[in-house]
């Protein structure tokens, strides 16, 4: 039985939609095609032993699993639950109607446990553009996606969820959240405040003027002076961000993974401190 289950490839800070194609036959063997790198390639392992320890099982049969598009470098370990899912299915072990309405991502420990993914908001940018209806992903990425209106989105901590949903009829609840509410209520959620700086009456006057103007500094003294204390807040005292700022910058930390767990919109602008030493190809990498 042939099924297509969809999953998505973040490039850059853009996603792309991958059609996951399962076909189990009559034969012995799994063969993995499509281009995907040693993580996806060992996801079977993983697969294997978390649908063995919740009641299912990979079959004695003839799988093959196609990413498409084909040509298409694709890479981590997001692909778990959307193979998993597209074995189960065309294996006939669960029913799954209405599948094709739904992106699926995830990665799968040995229990069935689901961990976070990177890359979720612009991977719900991609599945509202491309008409989508539900994202199913790890509960920890769910606050962060479901910044997109117009999308269900459901997180779930293990398979054993997204089974239910699809084969008994436990419906998954899906994760509200209204952007222009949450970046309202992080534009006053300062990590750092400005305020919090005692005496330096002369330093902070200077980066007054250069958070006024929208001017360079640079900060020189011995270590130990407050140079790095008082950069940290410099941000706290800069115009706010938009909210289309706030969606860019979040945009750019979920693709390398650094949204905090249960955390939404970044609606604080980021600040870096790389060391001193650092190469000109480490900044650029940074920056």
């Amino acid at each position: 039985m042939l099924k297509k289950v969809y999953g998505s490839a973040v490039f850059g800070v853009e996603a792309t939609t991958i059609t996951v194609e399962v076909n189990v036959d009559t034969g012995i063997g799994y063969h993995l095609v499509g281009l995907p790198d040693n993580a996806i390639k060992e996801s079977n392992f993983r697969i294997a032993a978390a649908l063995q320890n919740n009641g299912y099982k990979i079959p004695g049969k003839k799988i093959i699993i196609n990413m498409s598009p084909a040509d298409l470098r694709k890479e981590g370990s997001a692909y778990d639950l959307t193979l998993a899912v597209g074995i189960l299915v065309a294996s006939d072990q669960i029913k799954a109607n209405g599948l094709e309405d739904y992106l699926i991502m995830g990665e799968l420990s040995l229990d069935g446990e689901l961990q976070p993914i990177k890359g979720a908001l612009p991977i719900a940018i991609k599945a509202k553009q491309e008409g989508f209806k539900g994202f199913i992903l790890p509960k920890q990425n769910a606050k962060e996606a479901a910044i997109v209106d117009g999308l269900n989105v459901y997180g779930v901590d293990s398979i054993n969820e997204v089974i239910a949903h699809f084969d008994k009829g436990n419906l998954l609840e899906p994760t509200i959240i209204n952007s222009q509410d949450e970046f309202m209520e992080k534009l006053n959620t300062l990590e750092f405040d400005f305020a919090d700086v005692k005496g330096q009456e002369s330093i902070k006057r200077c980066m007054e003027i250069a958070a006024a103007g929208g001017h360079n500094i640079i900060l020189i003294g011995p270590p130990g002076s407050g140079k790095t204390m008082l950069a940290k807040r410099l941000p706290s005292i800069l115009p706010p961000m938009t909210l289309q700022e706030a969606l860019e910058t979040t945009k750019i930390h979920s693709v390398v993974g650094r949204v905090k767990d249960h955390s939404g919109l970044i609606a604080q602008r980021p600040f870096r401190s790389p060391h001193h030493t650092i190469s000109k190809v480490s900044v650029y990498n940074v920056f």
